[in-house]
């Protein structure tokens, strides 16, 4: 199967302002997000391509990319040129017109002259800010076997969420025959895979090269196209070429398939606690499916236990990353990247901490996001009155997760 993946070009789009995620984003693209603890979000979708044997990849910026062109410059050096191997991060050039990137499909338009450049039978469309475990080789056979102009990866779901996707209508030899963005009826086209469930769209895209160059080149010069794939060249596609739907394989190996799209700050929060659970719906550790992320030179955490009459530094149900210090805090139910510090008779639950993030001493911290370099200082209470965060000028979310954020001087030392 791994000969099969050798003409096949990976273009991750990594370009979304991410404004649903703001403030995490206030400075970063949303794929430089940090995640899981030592990850960024993008590192799911470049370990899906590397273990999928997919070794041609553009990746596509536009937004606040620095930090994110940096983290794939240091973390992911591991091609070959001389294999014909490569991650390239372009950026927008004005190629082909005077605009930035106007959609998905306009990002890819304005890198046509690099698609043919390189030759692909295939072309794989990938959005860098979804989380899931997927082996884009089944894909692609599914997609010869199929003699497809073009595949779209769904996923199985129950009919009343149907309002949150784009679902598709599938008839009997697995062709997509009708696509409907976010229905608001009671009857979306039910699953070909599963008559209980509907299939929606996941954001992956396989073509034929011949058949997403004319696609794109249809959709640029329409006036009327927002140049989006999921909204204008797809559903256009499916009345003029046998575009096919692929039911998402897990690799998770859980009873309930792992899709996570983390555009909203509730989602993000979620899809983190996730991992935390007694037995984590995202398994991080397996080896047979590795996801890489830029490796830091971080000393082991450390937790300070008690003396002279302090508190036991102790971190329950949580996920602790190199270069934490615990010292006679209590953590519970957390997510702590790298270089967290938790300083005495504080007590945080249920909540998030970014890289470098201090916690003062006698803090109490529930439901809440830290952001990257922050400060918290002694005494603080964050999580118990909404109010009072919102004061303070945090953001609360609807669901009542407090988000604090970055500041300035966190972020000239943090050198995004």
């Amino acid at each position: 199967m791994e000969k099969a993946v050798q003409n096949v070009l990976g273009i991750l789009l990594a370009g979304g302002a991410g404004e649903r995620l703001y403030p995490l984003t206030r400075h970063l693209a949303k794929p430089a997000v940090p995640f899981g603890g030592t990850y960024r979000i993008i590192d799911f979708i470049l370990s899906n391509c590397v273990n999928s044997h997919i070794r041609r990849i553009f990746v596509l910026t536009q937004y606040k990319a620095l930090e994110l062109t940096r983290h794939i410059r240091d973390g992911w050096n591991i091609f070959s040129a001389e294999l014909g191997e490569f991650i390239e991060v372009i950026p927008p050039m004005k190629r082909v017109h005077e605009d930035w990137y106007r959609g998905t499909a306009d990002a890819v338009y304005q890198n046509i002259e690099s698609i043919i450049a390189e030759r692909p039978s295939q072309v794989l469309i990938l959005s860098g800010d979804h989380i899931y475990k997927m082996d884009y080789r089944e894909m692609l056979e599914w997609h010869r076997r199929n003699r497809a102009d073009a595949t779209l990866a769904t996923i199985q779901i129950d009919p009343g969420e149907a309002y949150r996707f784009g679902v598709v209508e599938i008839d009997e030899h697995y062709q997509i025959v009708g696509f409907e963005e976010k229905p608001r009826h009671g009857n979306p086209f039910r699953s070909r895979f599963n008559p209980e469930m509907v299939s929606a769209s996941m954001g992956v895209y396989l073509f034929e090269t011949e058949v997403l160059l004319k696609a794109l080149r249809e959709d640029a010069t329409n006036p009327h196209s927002s140049h989006d794939f999921g909204n204008d060249v797809l559903p256009k596609l499916i009345r003029q070429a046998r575009v096919i739907a692929y039911d998402f394989h897990d690799l998770n190996m859980k009873a309930a398939k792992y899709w996570r799209d983390v555009g909203t700050l509730d989602a993000y929060y979620e899809a983190n606690m996730d991992l935390v659970s007694i037995t984590p719906e995202l398994n991080l550790y397996d080896s047979n499916w590795p996801i890489r992320t830029r490796p830091q030179q971080s000393p082991p955490a450390k937790f300070v236990f008690a003396y002279e009459g302090r508190r036991m530094g102790v971190a329950l149900d949580s996920i602790v990353s190199p270069g934490c210090i615990v010292s006679g805090g209590r953590v519970v139910r957390c997510v702590l990247s790298p270089h967290v510090r938790v300083n005495s008779y504080c007590d945080v639950q249920d909540s998030i901490l970014l890289d470098g993030a201090q916690i003062g001493r006698y803090s109490r911290i529930r439901r809440a996001i830290i952001d990257t370099g922050t400060v918290v200082p002694e005494g603080s209470v964050i999580g118990f009155n909404p109010e009072e965060d919102r004061a303070k000028g945090y953001h609360v979310t609807d669901s009542g997760i407090v988000v604090v954020p970055m500041s300035q001087e966190s972020f000239a030392v943090a050198g995004a």
